[in-house]
């Protein structure tokens, strides 16, 4: 059993930028890959970003490319988002999720995690 937290999020300039953590319990969590999802009012939940269990492998949607880094502490069990460069259309609820055996390439399915925080809060004010 995993269990995550997000933090981090808040109201920032467009320009701005913004860290996310994303803290396991658990001690098997540096097994997992994790992944960053955000969902905009009225949308569905869409993949943000990805890093593979041993942090080799980072994978990153088109939209956010050059300007999100995604990176892991497995010391602090913990999984960062810094997002750079932030836009208005980045605004949404951010959710971190972790799974032990995703399918590489299917990384930006919802489905492909079992295990998902309870989201934080990203506003970019234009």
């Amino acid at each position: 059993q995993v269990q995550l937290v997000e933090s981090g999020g808040g109201l920032v300039q467009t320009g701005g930028s913004l860290r996310l953590s994303c803290a396991a319990s658990g001690r098997t969590f540096r097994s997992y890959a994790t992944g960053w999802f955000r969902q905009a009012p009225g949308k569905e939940r869409d993949f943000v970003a990805v890093i593979t269990w041993s942090g080799e492998y980072v994978y990153y949607a088109d939209s956010v490319k050059g300007r999100f880094t995604i990176s892991r502490d497995d010391a602090k069990n913990t999984v960062y988002l810094q997002m750079n460069s932030l836009k208005p259309e980045d605004t949404a609820v951010y959710y971190c999720a972790a799974d032990l055996n995703p399918s590489r390439g299917d990384y930006d399915k919802t489905y492909q995690y079992n295990y998902w925080g309870q989201g934080t809060q990203v506003t970019v004010s234009s």
